[in-house]
């Protein structure tokens, strides 16, 4: 291959791949070197001199003039780096001994096969630096937002490739279970992690993490974005529920309000992109007990004692809260724990006037073990009538109880009452 084509071809692959001069520069030069050594075996005496502009390449190597009755000498004689004076004076007559005689290498000298390999050696190492400030490039945006076009769709996870033409993995578990998306569709997410496997780097997107919710509302809430508002925690149940505790710096802006926006015109947008979940924004305080009353909100508390050792939570709450405090599939005290970081109990307050027909379960302790009745009373169920208001499923989804068991206390609660 001709020198000018190497030097151009390579150079505009580097530009392509964006690799900047200095780095391309040392990668023609030690490509270069390495082919010296190959040769002849050192390349010190060598001077590499590359313009990858006009594509010249230039090998020059520098020999010592030494006498013609080398062979006397008490010096080792290596040919790369000595010369006879005899020789040195075909160069140049007025050569004498012991000075440095630089001449010119041809990229021919070092044959077509060396060349070759040469060529295939710069391609690979720019391979290698293209992977390598791939991985860097995204491991430097990770928890960022980024959108990506869907152009493969397979049974675990769907491809995507970035505006670069980089394939991005967005996987089945970190896809919001509603998320539908065709060949073609714009697809946002945030950077998940990026890993190296097998020598290439893999850069694996959420749209499930609580970051990537975090980073929605910075774009859609300007306070947020610019510090006026703090986002304090993050958890959810993708696709079904989030609840996000926020905390203004600002005694002016109402940090709930700014996030919601005039007739939910901001959280409108977010809802949307996670597929309707429902968000509960919530208002930040270092007071324990507010902040756990707000967290089980939509319900209304009635009393709260905290055991912080234990890191749990008892809620006492009237008949008709109940409900509303656990939320559907016990989603909302699942978040709410999750929350403020300790375990939430719900209890149904007794009332003075509550319908005499009701029983406590603790009535039925010969007939249901104990530690039934104490998982029935951690998702606020303490009366026969209140564990019968439920079906089947949803008692068997929120509690830990096995089907049969859940059927054989609805058999036992229902002969109560028939008799």
């Amino acid at each position: 291959m001709d020198v000018t084509n190497l030097i151009e071809s390579f150079a505009e692959f580097a530009k392509l791949k964006n690799i900047d001069r200095p780095t391309m520069m040392r990668i023609l030069e030690d490509v270069f070197r390495t082919m010296i050594r190959k040769k002849f075996t050192s390349d010190d005496n060598f001077d590499v001199i590359i313009n990858v502009d006009k594509g010249d390449l230039e090998i020059w190597r520098k020999r010592e003039v030494v006498s013609d009755d080398f062979a006397e000498d008490s010096f080792d004689y290596d040919e790369n780096k000595h010369i006879s004076l005899t020789d040195a004076q075909k160069i140049e007559e007025d050569f004498e001994e012991g000075e440095e005689v630089a001449d010119e290498l041809k990229l021919e000298d070092f044959g077509r096969r060396m060349v070759m390999t040469a060529r295939q050696t710069l391609i690979q190492k720019v391979k290698d630096l293209e992977k390598d400030y791939l991985f860097q490039k995204y491991k430097d945006l990770a928890g960022e937002i980024i959108t990506g076009e869907v152009y493969q769709i397979l049974g675990k996870e769907l491809l995507l490739i970035d505006a670069d033409g980089n394939e991005l993995v967005l996987p089945k578990g970190e896809q919001i279970p509603k998320d539908r998306f065709r060949k073609g569709d714009n697809v946002r997410a945030i950077v998940h992690r990026v890993e190296m496997h097998n020598g290439n780097p893999k850069i694996v997107l959420s749209r499930t993490s609580p970051k990537f919710l975090e980073r929605l509302f910075e774009i859609e809430v300007p306070e947020v974005y610019d510090g006026l508002i703090a986002i304090r925690n993050i958890v959810r149940e993708p696709g079904e529920r989030a609840k996000v505790a926020v905390e203004s710096f600002d005694d002016r802006v109402d940090p709930v309000g700014a996030c919601v926006g005039m007739k939910g015109s901001r959280i409108h947008s977010i809802v949307r992109e996670l597929e309707n979940e429902n968000i509960d924004v919530i208002n930040y305080t270092d007071n324990l007990e507010l902040y756990i009353s707000r967290a089980l909100s939509p319900a209304k508390i009635g009393n709260i004692k905290v055991d912080a050792e234990k890191e749990r939570v008892s809620v006492f709450l009237k008949p008709d809260q109940v409900s509303l405090a656990i939320g559907k599939g016990g989603q909302n005290i699942k978040l709410a724990s999750k929350l403020v970081g300790m375990e939430i109990d719900v209890f149904r307050e007794l009332i003075d006037n509550e319908d005499e027909e009701d029983v406590g379960l603790v009535e039925f302790s010969d007939e249901i073990e104990s530690w039934v009745i104490d998982e029935l009373k951690r998702i606020g169920l303490d009366t026969a009538k209140s564990v019968l208001a439920l079906s089947k499923e949803d008692l068997v989804r929120r509690t830990e109880l096995e089907e049969e068991t859940v059927e054989d206390v609805l058999s036992i609660l229902r002969q109560e009452f028939e008799n």
